[in-house]
């Protein structure tokens, strides 16, 4: 199954995804700042926007993070991945 086109794609502002997860928009805006999720644009009224794989991203971390890692570590094994796929 083809992904459709970023054009097409079903953007959710930051409050559709903390309801999704039940979190306050601070805490989505806090993983951003933070560095573990990014958001993928913003929409003309400046409001953060998630495509399907920062929604997923953001389900990881709160996984990992309700199995007991911290943020911080979490952040490192994200810097880590993101490095070694850079790396080839």
């Amino acid at each position: 199954m083809m992904s459709a086109p970023p054009s097409r794609r079903r953007l959710l502002r930051i409050g559709e995804v903390a309801r999704r997860f039940r979190v306050t928009p601070q805490l989505v805006r806090h993983y951003c700042i933070l560095g573990l999720v990014r958001e993928t644009s913003r929409s003309p009224a400046g409001y953060r926007l998630f495509d399907d794989r920062a929604v997923e991203c953001i389900d990881l971390i709160r996984r990992l993070n309700r199995s007991g890692y911290s943020l911080g570590a979490i952040k490192e094994t994200f810097l880590r991945g993101r490095t070694a796929n850079a790396g080839g």
